[in-house]
């Protein structure tokens, strides 16, 4: 049962490869990871920004830290000054605490300092990785789509592609049943002709009623154009050549004794 359940897994995923691979354009899969590049391009030059912003915080405590050590050191001064060697023993203690919390804030600002430069240097490799992907990608682009678009070409010219081989069936279908068509039709004609066949209508005719239609219609012809010139010719000649016979001898005088005396 398991050797079945495996074979059935490894068949799934097979055909699930087969189907994302055949789904998957490399054009939007570059776009997808350029997309990504520049995401994390913005994260570390956000992270570069807050370092930046964190160490400028401390230089501003700094500032005030040494502010107020010079300000302690200069009452001491005064204090002493005036014979208060308690009060300038009190301001100097307080001067030593605040260099204390500048030295370990110098510390904080020489880390900071570092890893902003690491960041920032880090975020201008990844901008000139970037740049370089993009450039890459445009080009792999362009390429693949010439690619596909020779690709389609040669498939419509050589008629292996989906919608050309449908085409080329659909002609092919269309050219058999003509034949066939045709192949029939001359059966049957050839059937009638030679009677194996009744017609029903009466229309189809045998070889010798239509040689026997053919010669009276010869015949009809010539009888009419006889009378045609008959009729040009005038007299009697267009009656006497539908008959088919010629005048009698004694008709002949009386015929032209008429056209004398018109």
């Amino acid at each position: 049962m398991s050797g079945v359940m495996k074979r059935m897994g490894m068949i799934f995923r097979a055909k699930a490869n087969k189907a994302l691979d055949r789904a998957e354009d490399p054009r939007e899969t570059l776009d997808y990871s350029y997309q990504k590049q520049l995401e994390l391009l913005q994260k570390v030059r956000r992270g570069v920004a807050d370092v930046a912003t964190s160490r400028k915080r401390l230089e501003l405590q700094l500032n005030q830290l040494q502010g107020q050590s010079a300000k302690l050191e200069e009452q001491g001064r005064k204090a002493l000054a005036l014979g208060r060697e308690d009060l300038a023993r009190e301001a100097l203690s307080r001067r030593a605490a605040v260099q204390q919390q500048a030295a370990d804030l110098e510390t904080q600002h020489q880390t900071l300092q570092g890893e902003e430069e690491k960041l920032t240097l880090a975020a201008q490799r990844l901008q000139a990785k970037v740049d370089a992907f993009r450039t890459r990608k445009e080009t792999l682009k362009a390429t693949y789509t010439a690619a596909q678009a020779q690709t389609r070409i040669g498939e419509a010219f050589s008629g292996i592609s989906e919608e050309m081989g449908d085409v080329g069936m659909a002609i092919q279908r269309a050219e058999d049943k003509t034949a066939q068509m045709q192949a029939r039709a001359g059966a049957i004609d050839e059937l009638l002709a030679s009677g194996a066949l009744d017609d029903p209508t009466g229309m189809a005719k045998d070889d010798l009623t239509a040689e026997l239609e053919r010669i009276s219609g010869g015949a009809d012809v010539e009888l009419e154009l006889q009378r045609m010139k008959a009729e040009l010719a005038g007299g009697s000649g267009p009656q006497q050549a539908i008959e088919g016979g010629k005048p009698d001898r004694a008709e002949q005088p009386r015929t032209q004794h008429r056209f004398d005396k018109q």
